[in-house]
């Protein structure tokens, strides 16, 4: 049997420590403010990326509870600001649409 520790302990090194060392050299330095704003928002724009990639790539069954999870899960969040909140009403309603229409 083979052992896959080590590969599992160097996979683990490799992608923590381009995470880390950044993170302690740049941690007690002053940012500009516009480098900060622009790092805010990464989350936010990598999560539509994958949001619209999803309504694109959805079959023809499934896009009407895409759009319509999409669009409570966008209001919800633009209204509450609650990132679990909006996500739990999106997976909801999209599995409220899908059984019905099944």
């Amino acid at each position: 049997m083979n052992n896959y520790l080590p590969l599992i302990l160097g996979m683990m090194l490799a992608t923590y420590l381009p995470r880390l060392i950044p993170l302690m050299v740049l941690s007690n330095r002053e940012m500009n403010k516009n480098i900060e704003e622009f790092l805010y928002y990464i989350p936010y724009t990598s999560l539509s990326i994958l949001i619209i990639r999803g309504i694109m790539t959805a079959d023809a069954g499934i896009r009407l509870a895409t759009i319509a999870g999409i669009g409570i899960a966008g209001m919800l969040s633009y209204r509450k600001g609650n990132l679990i909140l909006s996500v739990l009403a999106g997976i909801a309603l999209s599995f409220i649409i899908i059984n019905i229409s099944a």
